[in-house]
């Protein structure tokens, strides 16, 4: 190889690691913490497919929150069950808890009242069930998912209910485009629509400099083998509605490369780095 050759290629390898190091230096300093929240044991898992597969099948999942942490502030995405249930004297059947989510806050530094921002996937029991000590945040939420969390069906429960109702009076952002919303503005934290679990169900998208894009996908897939055989829960308030959410999410992971996150399958939560280590 001749000098020229030579002078050529190291300027070339410089210009790359410069523009490596441009792009990302642009990336946003976002850490991505995964705190368990509790845990649910299900005897018989039926209600989480409605073409019978789990009948009689048991499962266990874990109930996780996560915290984004952003130069323009902090996120909180989904709550768990409510951390009351560590203190009660008979745990819920099928449910336990081995530390508070304020506590974990704590261990950062951190209390509810120092969290900027709220998000939840959706509104049921086991992802907001510490909505209420976030009411002094500022709540981002779909609008169809503010009226179903105060529909007077979810009043009526007034355990449940109770434990996000200060939500009622908080700052609040309604998400009422069918599109994506930027958290920070820089398109590293998106709330991205996915309806039909709930009508206003949310799947959130983080683009970390590190370990790229995941997505954190709420109720979308409770069980590892639903994912791949786009079994729908009985319960959920929309199946034509979850297929469509299925298939956006997927094209959505597949155009970016993006970690899937099933939030309630075990071994996901456990691929994250153990608290309070961040993913990065």
């Amino acid at each position: 190889m001749t000098f020229r050759a030579v002078f050529v290629a190291f300027s070339l390898s410089i210009a790359a690691l410069a523009a490596a190091r441009a792009a990302a230096a642009a990336e946003p300093d976002i850490a991505l913490y995964a705190m368990d929240c509790g845990r649910m044991e299900l005897a018989d898992a039926d209600a989480f497919a409605d073409d019978g597969a789990y009948k009689g099948v048991a499962k266990k999942l874990v109930v996780p929150c996560y915290l984004i942490r952003h130069p323009k502030g902090d996120l909180i995405w989904d709550t768990g069950l409510t951390e009351a249930m560590a203190d009660a004297a008979a745990k819920p059947p099928g449910m336990s808890m081995d530390r508070k989510l304020s506590d974990q806050l704590k261990e950062l530094g951190l209390s509810p009242a120092d969290i900027e921002y709220l998000a939840v996937s959706h509104s049921h029991f086991d992802h907001i069930g510490n909505g209420g000590l976030f009411a002094a945040s500022t709540w981002i939420v779909d609008a169809d998912e503010r009226a179903y969390a105060f529909r007077p069906q979810a009043r009526a429960d007034k355990i449940e209910f109770g434990a996000y109702a200060a939500l009622e009076n908080a700052k609040t952002v309604e998400i009422k485009e069918d599109a994506p919303y930027d958290v920070f503005g820089d398109g590293s934290v998106q709330i991205v629509p996915a309806p039909g679990h709930t009508p206003g169900h949310s799947v959130l998208l983080v683009k970390l400099a590190q370990a790229g894009p995941v997505l954190l996908t709420g109720d979308l897939w409770h069980i590892a083998e639903s994912r791949e055989a786009k079994r729908v829960p009985r319960f959920n308030v929309d199946r034509a509605k979850t297929i469509a959410s299925y298939e956006a999410v997927e094209k959505l992971a597949a155009e970016i490369g993006a970690r899937v996150v099933r939030q309630h399958v075990p071994e996901d939560f456990d691929a994250f780095p153990k608290f309070p280590q961040p993913l990065r």
